[in-house]
């Protein structure tokens, strides 16, 4: 773990806002020179800190506008029947995020799908035919006044 540094905060902020800012842009922003600030970014990329850079999409235009957030509940509660069901959960291309969670289910799922018809089909097809599966409480995202990933 970093120790506090308010400098590699305000880098980290701004390459999460966008990160294809260019290193002289970077170092205007956090008060650095070039140089210093492509050192500091190095570093957090070679600690793992920065773990990575990618694009963000449009999910209208991608074909996976329609959100939905899955609890799902699994009748054993064995590492066996974790291990299956998230194997299959690395399968589903529909599936951007799956957590193992504490409480009254045992996974949250982000799943990101076209529309309606295309999650029934999911529902349906993929996630109703894994083994172990209990219960499956969907949630559609109406709206997301605030989305740091977008």
């Amino acid at each position: 773990m970093m120790t506090a540094d308010p400098i590699n905060d305000a880098i980290l902020r701004a390459l999460a806002a966008d990160g294809r800012i260019s290193n002289l842009q970077l170092a205007d922003k956090v008060g650095l020179s070039p140089s210093a600030c492509l050192r500091r970014v190095q570093e957090l990329e070679r600690k793992g800190v920065i773990k990575g850079y990618r694009a963000r999409l449009d999910p209208g235009q991608t074909g996976r506008a329609y959100l939905v957030y899955v609890a799902v509940g699994l009748s054993e509660h064995t590492k066996a029947a974790q291990e299956g069901f998230e194997r299959a959960m690395q399968k589903a291309d529909q599936v951007t995020e799956c957590h193992n969670v504490a409480g009254a289910f045992e996974y949250i799922l982000r799943v990101e799908v076209a529309d309606l018809p295309a999650y029934k089909a999911f529902h349906t097809d993929i996630l109703g035919t894994v083994p172990h599966v209990r219960s499956i409480t969907s949630y559609m995202v109406m709206g997301s006044p605030k989305d740091v990933r977008s």
